[in-house]
């Protein structure tokens, strides 16, 4: 019997020295060298300290930023285990809602947020993905009709002239990967650090 199962022991075996062992590190050795930037995760960089990813939105909250989609992360209650909290763009927790379109939650939640938004640009319409989360929860780009929408509280907070952040919304605006895939998006990050070079910060 022992004859027997020694070769299957043998593949398992050796199967996972390949796949889970070899494999990976051959892959990722690769990847260091042929994107380095992207396999060691698009980390952005500012005066030598790493402040985000270029994968993975962040919650800017002050007028003078320009703000991502809402994020429906969660995290452990500190206070309750058996409880979570919001977490907005928590890497380890991605997801969404997974509230259905009748929910009464989610509904009281777009209501509210599409007040607000209705209150800082009267008469513009309210781009979709402002008051929607991703599948993940962690999307680090928005339309650029929700950048552009954004332009006059971001103008107002700092002082600076519509046209000029309209340009910058421009200029940051990526297009369809290859031409052919998704959408046109801007990358808020990027667009906040250009915003802040802009002004002199």
């Amino acid at each position: 019997m022992l004859r027997e199962l020694r070769p299957a022991i043998v593949f398992v075996l050796a199967l996972t020295v390949i796949t889970g062992i070899m494999y990976p590190f051959a892959i990722t050795g690769i990847a260091r060298v042929v994107f380095p930037y992207q396999a060691q995760g698009s980390l952005v960089e500012r005066g030598g300290k790493v402040i985000g990813s270029a994968l993975i939105g962040q919650q800017f909250t002050s007028d003078r930023y320009f703000h991502a989609r809402p994020s429906a992360t969660v995290a452990p209650d500190p206070n309750d285990a058996t409880k979570t909290v919001p977490v907005p763009y928590n890497a380890a927790n991605s997801g969404g809602s997974n509230l259905g379109p009748t929910n009464k939650a989610l509904v009281q939640r777009i209501a509210a947020d599409l007040e607000r938004l209705k209150q800082e640009n009267p008469p513009a319409h309210v781009p979709p993905d402002l008051v929607t989360t991703s599948g993940s929860g962690l999307d680090p780009d928005i339309s650029p009709a929700a950048a552009l929408f954004q332009v006059p509280r971001v103008a107002k907070a700092r002082n600076l002239p519509e046209d000029h952040l309209r340009e910058l919304v421009q200029k940051h605006i990526e297009d369809r990967l290859f031409g052919l895939l998704g959408e046109p998006r801007v990358n808020v990050l990027a667009l906040n650090l250009a915003l802040d070079s802009a002004s002199g910060q």
